[in-house]
């Protein structure tokens, strides 16, 4: 764990690039554990940090004999896993660019992403995109080795078997921290299309130094080798990435898990860190919210009361409120909000900046400790967080030390210093445009109070801009805004056409798991069409997929007026009507090709009005709460399938 009192971080900002965090720790101590790797059988292995350099250097030696040189890209298409890991330090010990993306993407996303970025060898999980990314090879010269992760790490491996190792510690002495490690495409649910967003060695090293030093107090109070972190974030998006090399730095011993499979495997793991979003701790909350419910009023109205003097507990300064709570209380309801987690957990690592107040509150006040970070991409996944005796409820803390936050009179938040990215890929004036006399303008909404701690309230853009206005910033269109209650009106049927990804028969049971980012990028492709404002498709535990689907209220009426109803029509009205439903069905029709058919959306409701944050239907960040939108709309989803049923 290191020297107490003295974070690891201050070592991480001395390196020159991300590979050395494997080889530092192999030095330090060849024999630490540092990561544990799930097996057949339930259990967990662990790993050393000289093995795991060991076989870092085994893939960085294979890339070398492929071909691979200082700054072409390596494209990455898998899930989280510890074969990720080792492919990424690899790519990084060889002074390349890591272009991650998720296994669950669309073959669209993942064939843009090639074509943009252009790389020279391809690693891909799964066969779906495996024959996708090889279809571009045949366009792209530049791409000249694409294996499939299942056997191809093996293959890597064997190319260099034969090649001395110095080849990659000679690539590794030469990067330096302004070299490119990261070219990130963020899945979005607001924009269809995101941009890459380039990330440095030294601004990745400078972030995840910055989270190590606010935890370090914390981690610390653990001995030597106790720190096991349980990671719930998927490593192609920034915040899984960005904790990934923090528990690196930190020393902290990781084991990754494909994002919600986390209650599975606390019990086996037992972790005394839990990196998560704020979606697995109001999970966990409402899974004893309901067990409390369903064992009779009695229960519930314990549970509350235990859940406010947790509550009370925590925001009382001298800890007056225990009193009100009693031992046998305590023991009923907190121990069990514990094993959620596996009754070891000392830290909780909340990224996003969406958990509320009165969750964290409720949290810190039943013995798990919750610091709240965030950063968006562009500040390579963090410019502020808590600490211990650093934080208040609800917010995600101050501005790391480097950096400097300011709120526009419009409400965006602004970040200026360390660890900020280094522009777009092949997009100069989106690049420009995104920081101004140095500020980044985030595309978030918040607030920072007098003592410096930040609230997220919402979110502006998906991705950090400045529109040209002389003398000031302008603020886009909040994402979630409008009325907070809609009429469902209509759920017309949308024929789903044969095809080659046919996976599953109609009736069939649907798997999501594996599935989120095709549902993602299909909602995000129905969004981008002016009249459409939110989309929610309804997978999991149904015979099919369905969507609930919200209109724009400025476009709504100009529907109105370019297609001749009446001023008096309401929009309800409007958005029941045939002809603007039979456009919608256009849309979800198109849309449907882009997915296998197990996905393809067959019924839908549109709603006059949109999703808000006041509604609790919306998340700050913009982000829908989709248990929240499951449960309120409940009875309108159940009459989908029932009118799915009546018109076969």
């Amino acid at each position: 764990m290191g020297e107490a009192g003295v974070s690891p971080g201050v070592r991480a900002r001395e390196l020159s690039g991300l590979g050395d965090l494997v080889y530092e720790a192999a030095n330090a101590d060849a024999h630490a554990e540092v990561f544990s790797v799930p097996t057949p059988e339930a259990g967990w292995d662990r790993r050393t940090a000289g093995a795991f350099a060991t076989d870092v250097t085994g893939i960085a030696k294979g890339l070398v004999a492929a071909g691979v040189s200082e700054g072409d890209r390596v494209l990455v298409v898998a899930g989280t896993h510890h074969e990720w890991a080792k492919l990424a330090f690899a790519v990084w010990s060889v002074r390349a660019v890591l272009v991650p993306v998720s296994a669950s993407a669309s073959v669209e996303r993942v064939t843009h992403v090639v074509r943009e970025t252009r790389p020279t060898a391809a690693v891909v999980e799964g066969g779906r995109l495996l024959a996708a990314v090889a279809a571009v090879q045949r366009e792209l010269p530049d791409l000249g080795r694409v294996w499939p992760l299942e056997e191809g790490l093996a293959e890597v491996v064997r190319l260099g078997q034969y090649m001395d190792a110095s080849a990659v510690r000679f690539r590794r002495d030469a990067t330096m921290p302004e070299d490119a490690a990261v070219v990130l495409y963020p899945m979005s649910t607001v924009s269809r299309r995101m941009r890459g967003v380039v990330l440095s060695h030294g601004a990745l090293l400078s972030a995840t130094a910055g989270v190590v030093d606010r935890m370090w107090p914390r981690l610390s109070e653990l001995g030597p080798g106790r720190a096991s972190a349980l990671v719930d974030l998927p490593l192609s998006e920034i915040s899984g990435l960005a904790s990934l090399l923090a528990c690196v730095v930190g020393r902290v011993r990781v084991g990754l898990s494909a994002p919600g499979s986390l209650p599975g495997l606390v019990k086996s793991f037992r972790p005394t860190v839990v990196v998560c979003s704020a979606g697995l701790l109001e999970r966990a909350f409402e899974v004893e919210r309901v067990r409390a419910h369903s064992t009779g009023w009695d229960s519930l109205g314990t549970f509350n009361a235990a859940a406010e003097a947790a509550v009370q507990f925590d925001r009382a300064p001298k800890k007056g409120a225990w009193r009100k709570l009693s031992r046998s209380m305590y023991d009923w309801s907190f121990a069990k909000v514990r094993e959620l987690f596996g009754n070891r957990v000392h830290l909780v690592v909340c990224w996003g900046g969406e958990l509320s107040q009165r969750l964290d509150h409720f949290y810190n006040g039943v013995g798990l400790q919750v610091m709240q970070v965030f950063g968006v991409p562009e500040t390579a996944g963090v410019f502020a967080a808590n600490a211990q005796g650093d934080r208040s409820a609800g917010s995600v803390g101050r501005a790391l030390p480097d950096r400097e936050v300011w709120v526009s009179r419009e409400g965006e938040i602004h970040v200026r210093g360390g660890g900020l990215f280094s522009g777009y890929w092949a997009d100069g004036e989106a690049s420009g445009s995104a920081i101004r006399e140095g500020w980044l303008a985030t595309g978030v909404a918040g607030e920072a109070d007098q003592g410096g701690f930040v609230r997220v309230t919402g979110r502006l853009r998906p991705q950090a801009a400045v529109a040209e206005v002389p003398g000031r910033f302008v603020v886009a269109r909040r994402v979630a805004s409008g009325p907070s209650e809609g009429a469902v009106v209509g759920a017309p049927v949308v024929p789903v056409a044969d095809g080659p990804e046919a996976v599953a028969a109609d009736g069939a049971a649907v798997e999501s798991g594996g599935d989120a980012g095709l549902v993602a990028e299909f909602e995000a492709r129905l969004r981008a069409h002016p009249l459409i404002s939110q989309v929610l498709v309804i997978v999991e535990g149904r015979p099919f997929a369905s969507a609930l689907v919200t209109l724009v209220r400025d476009q709504l009426e100009y529907w109105r007026l370019v297609n001749g109803r009446p001023l008096s029509m309401a929009p309800e009205e409007i958005a029941g009507d045939r002809d603007l439903l039979r456009e919608v069905q256009g849309l979800v029709y198109e849309a449907n090709r882009s997915v296998p058919r197990h996905l393809a959306v067959r019924s839908f409701h549109v709603l006059a009005e949109e999703f808000t944050v006041q509604s609790g239907l919306v998340a700050p960040s913009g982000e829908l709460r989709r248990e929240a939108v499951l449960r309120a709309f409940s009875e309108e989803i159940d009459g989908l399938y029932r009118v799915r049923r009546d018109q076969r």
